[in-house]
């Protein structure tokens, strides 16, 4: 018996979509790309890989937050 993944099947038509040129997409054809692509975060949000996802992401957040403040804490100083 075969099985589908939904979330790859989701993230297969994603990109086949996204491969289109925009300017060639309609206005719908935008809209429902933006649905699958939230419906995909959905699903892939409680799984393992969406848990890394989001360390990852909050990782590069914070960093990007120490590396803002740093150069105004050292013109504070001066």
């Amino acid at each position: 018996m075969l099985t589908i993944n939904v979330a790859v099947l989701l993230a297969v038509i994603v990109v086949w979509r996204l491969r289109w040129p925009t300017h060639c997409r309609s206005l719908f054809d935008e809209k429902l790309t933006v649905v699958l692509v939230l419906a995909l975060g959905v699903l892939i949000a409680p799984t393992p890989a969406g848990r890394g996802i989001l360390n990852i992401l909050g990782q590069l957040a914070s960093g990007v937050t120490q590396a803002g403040a740093a150069p105004r804490s050292r013109l504070a100083a001066a």
